[in-house]
């Protein structure tokens, strides 16, 4: 399947090391040189502005998703492409899912993680077959991937983890295995 829009969900705070906005950064500059399309949850602060700030810098096209309890929380972003107010969280992530060709993963919190399982769970039911990509800056995922691991050691998995997530360092490692 040729990609031409990711979603990027990501934490709506920056996170404490400086490595988590510089990789926001790099992935949204490489997102619009390489004329992909961003689907995010149109925010203007934390990873989400950063990524949506750099793909427009850029002079890439962006569309934001935000349900209306969100728009005031998360800073709606006034500069995108597109932007789609939805009734929830749950029409959120379903209409980011059905616009993007894959998922990319950033640092982030319980969101983030909600949005990484469901779209893993989706894939594994065959729901959809789109590729998942986690960006583990800073090793921010490390002991994540270690569980996801023991769930496949263990004989909780119906596949390895390696056929659902690709697992890529930087951004760099990231758009080589895309493109």
């Amino acid at each position: 399947m040729k990609i031409e829009s990711v979603a990027v969900f990501c934490g709506s705070k920056p996170g404490l090391h400086p490595i988590y906005a510089q990789h926001a950064a790099e992935l949204g500059k490489f997102i619009a040189i390489l004329g992909l399309k961003l689907v995010y949850g149109g925010g203007n602060r934390g990873l989400m502005g950063t990524v949506a700030n750099a793909v427009l810098m850029n002079e890439g096209k962006v569309m934001g998703v935000m349900p209306k309890i969100l728009v005031d929380w998360e800073q709606q972003h006034e500069s995108l492409s597109e932007l789609a107010i939805v009734p929830d969280m749950h029409s959120r992530k379903k209409m980011m899912y059905d616009l993007c060709d894959a998922a990319i993963i950033l640092p982030g919190g319980f969101g983030t993680l909600d949005e990484l399982f469901e779209m893993v769970t989706w894939n594994q039911l065959k729901i959809h077959d789109k590729k998942i990509y986690i960006l583990n800056s800073n090793g921010f995922y490390k002991h994540l991937l270690g569980h996801l691991k023991q769930m496949e050691k263990d004989g909780f998995l119906y596949e390895g983890v390696a056929e659902r997530i690709i697992v890529c360092e930087t951004p760099v490692e990231l758009f080589n295995k895309i493109g």
